[in-house]
């Protein structure tokens, strides 16, 4: 059977039936209770009181037994380790920290990493209860504050905290949110566009992610509407790509889809799908076919859709793209490419892409 602690009424029951002269098995069996547990008990968590002024006596008091309980239940789930292993701990907080998903690392341990080694394998809820939980929000900045606010808590340094710095773990979380909530979408607008060709007349193998070189477009608007990026995700690799729009125009949006595309071989530029911006007018200088999506069909295009989510990790609404020097931009695409996914059996978008990029 499984133990079960005293709760504070027993406790309150034994000290008064002790101070009636019962012994510790009647009171046992008046609980329900072994004998040694309650021989425990009053071993435990017996206190020192006063009784005059040079002497003092050992007694059982209940509201003292139940604060040294909890104490005693506090100190071990602090030094409990909070994830399964040191090994596991230290992998899931240094790919936490450069922007992995919980379902991301675990599924890298599972699949690529350490692919049956029981030592390793950790499940992605696991990792979210543990960012989550009160225990992992709490930084040793904050314990050390505690404790300078409060000097009965201990000084020692046995307390396991998520991390030597100062951010709970859920800021390095794509969304940044306190609290899990449900995903949400983003609309599009209704935009004439000439020579345009429906996503229903586009190849059926599109769909299914079969062939290699199907891409899907979109912008990211700066502030003031103003800057922006230019975005391509390849629908087989999940490669994401991106330029950055002095102006979202026309124009600019043709000239950076046409960078992103020139250097490929033909069978990696077969054709993209956009969405109904007015900067995708000029689609014919883009250098590959074109199909558009339905209005208000962002779902159509959830691949590219995701990617954005992705890059608004880094820059977040209202970011003047001006600002941002073009090594940090191709540091985020480096790093976005380099993540595994769940889709690609734990692969990174790069190595897949590259292995797509060497066949004819």
């Amino acid at each position: 059977m499984r133990y079960k602690k005293l709760t504070k009424t027993e406790r309150e029951l034994l000290s008064q039936w002790k101070k009636e002269g019962l012994s510790n098995i009647q009171c046992a069996n008046r609980l329900g209770r072994h004998v040694s547990t309650i021989g425990r008990e009053l071993t435990r968590n017996k206190t020192r009181v006063n009784v005059g002024r040079n002497d003092w006596e050992i007694i059982y008091e209940p509201l003292h037994a139940q604060r040294a309980a909890d104490d005693r239940r506090q100190k071990a789930y602090d030094a409990k380790h909070p994830l399964k292993n040191p090994d596991v701990y230290s992998y899931v907080l240094r790919y936490l920290r450069g922007g992995w998903s919980p379902e991301q690392i675990s599924g890298r341990l599972r699949e690529v990493d350490h692919k049956g080694e029981s030592h390793w394998q950790i499940c992605m809820e696991t990792i979210y209860q543990f960012i989550y939980s009160g225990k992992s929000d709490k930084t040793r900045q904050e314990l050390a504050t505690e404790k300078t606010l409060d000097k009965r808590l201990s000084s020692s340094k046995g307390v396991i905290t998520i991390t030597d710095y100062d951010r709970p773990l859920w800021e390095f979380l794509r969304r940044k949110q306190k609290k899990r909530r449900k995903k949400g979408g983003r609309k599009v607008q209704r935009v004439r566009i000439p020579d345009r060709i429906s996503i229903h007349d586009r190849p059926a193998i599109v769909a299914r992610r079969k062939q290699f070189g199907h891409w899907e477009g979109d912008s990211i608007v700066g502030k003031f509407h103003i800057s922006g990026l230019h975005t391509e995700y390849e629908r087989v690799s999940s490669l994401l790509r991106f330029e950055y729009l002095i102006r979202i125009t026309a124009d600019e949006t043709a000239s950076a889809a046409r960078k992103i595309f020139s250097l490929l071989p033909a069978h990696a530029r077969l054709s993209t799908t956009l969405d109904n911006g007015s900067e995708n007018t000029n689609h014919g200088n883009f250098g590959l076919q074109a199909y558009f999506a339905d209005p208000y069909a962002s779902w159509q295009r959830g691949g590219n859709e995701n990617g954005n989510g992705w890059i608004r990790c880094y820059f977040p609404k209202g970011t003047d793209f001006s600002t941002i020097a073009e090594e940090e931009l191709r540091d985020v695409e480096w790093e976005l490419n380099n993540r595994p996914r769940k889709r690609l059996k734990f692969k990174t978008p790069q190595e897949v892409f590259d292995y797509y990029l060497k066949r004819v």
